[in-house]
């Protein structure tokens, strides 16, 4: 376990400090994480960044401190708290996951991979972190960053995705039976600041004599990746609606699909022809410019209409929100996008 000591003796000195991590000098001293605030970081950075999760995390755990209280809290407030984030499925199984916990464990997560890998929303990556991280299990934990560690300190030239489960055997190999939370956060750490996708430190590496890819100079160009599809582009309508007071006319999407259970503007399909077909009657005009915003499989690109409605003409079977009730951060990205756009025009 040559790499996971050095890796250790690394982290105990060099350990980034996050508002869900229990430091290695606290560890040490017996402080145990929270499995909740654990959790609830390990869903929020699933591809999304630390820098970028660090606010909501804070305000996650301010409103809702304990898997309790945010078993507890009604959709729409989470879905609210959660925009910006993307990925808007993870905020629902979020809220199904603290449920079960909340209900069905009296409110504590089960300890071992198994069985948080049965708990919903939770899949292997998840489970295996928190088992790791929150309990000390000596489970492997696969992340981008670790992938990339891996690669380059077995010189391993398959390319991803083919080459995870070559990765995760290694990645087995190297975790130890003590620790093994601390050298999970170790080696993610290490992936983070110095075995970085770019110009990787590695003069500064902490397992540099172990690492097969530093001898064989080919460290800069792993992990080797397939080429990417090209990303389809579909088009959109979207149409936003005042009233006489100032309330707005949403829409709540459904459950299932796209930015599921999120607030909207009311719109066609996003496809290559989509409706031209207005929503409801009101004297539309097309507002100047356009939103473009880019998903995980595909480019879209939106055009606006704007009306302002009589105050009779409230339609039927949508959300009428209040002026000062409004609140453009409860919105999904993309909507927040075509609103400052309205309100610019």
């Amino acid at each position: 376990m040559a790499v996971s000591d050095a890796l250790l003796k690394w982290y105990d000195v060099h350990a980034r400090e996050m508002p869900w991590r229990v430091g290695p000098a606290d560890r040490a001293a017996g402080v145990l994480p929270d499995p909740y605030r654990v959790w609830l970081s390990e869903v929020m950075l699933q591809q999304t960044t630390v820098a970028a999760v660090r606010d909501y995390f804070h305000r996650f755990t301010a409103r809702w401190p304990t898997v309790l209280d945010l078993a507890a809290a009604p959709d729409a407030d989470v879905m609210g708290e959660w925009a910006g984030l993307g990925y808007y499925a993870r905020a629902r199984n979020l809220l199904k996951c603290a449920r079960v916990v909340a209900y069905e464990h009296d409110g504590r997560f089960p300890d071992s991979y198994e069985g948080l890998l049965e708990l919903p929303g939770i899949g292997p990556y998840t489970a295996a972190a928190v088992a790791a991280i929150a309990f000390d299990r000596a489970e492997t934990v696969l992340d981008g960053n670790v992938e990339r560690v891996m690669a380059r300190l077995h010189d391993v030239h398959v390319p991803l995705p083919e080459a995870k489960p070559m990765l995760k055997d290694h990645a087995e190999r190297h975790t130890p039976l003590t620790r093994p939370g601390d050298h999970a956060q170790a080696v993610m750490d290490l992936g983070a600041t110095i075995c970085t996708p770019r110009s990787p430190a590695c003069g500064i590496c902490p397992v540099i004599e172990h690492c097969a890819a530093r001898r064989a100079g080919t460290a800069a160009e792993l992990p080797k990746k397939s080429p990417k599809k090209p990303k389809p582009t579909r088009y959109g309508h979207a149409y936003l609606a005042r009233l006489p007071d100032g309330s707005l006319v949403l829409e709540r999407r459904a459950e299932k699909g796209l930015l599921g259970g999120m607030l909207g503007w009311p719109g066609s399909d996003w496809s290559d022809a989509p409706s031209t077909e207005p929503p409801f009657d009101a004297e539309w005009r097309e507002i100047a410019g356009e939103v473009r915003h880019t998903f995980t499989h595909f480019h879209l690109i939106l055009r606006l209409y704007g009306a302002e409605l009589p105050e009779e003409a409230a339609p039927e079977g949508y959300e009428i929100i209040g002026k000062h009730a409004f609140r453009p951060s409860d919105l999904p990205t993309v909507m927040r996008k075509a609103y400052a756009l309205w309100r610019d025009a």
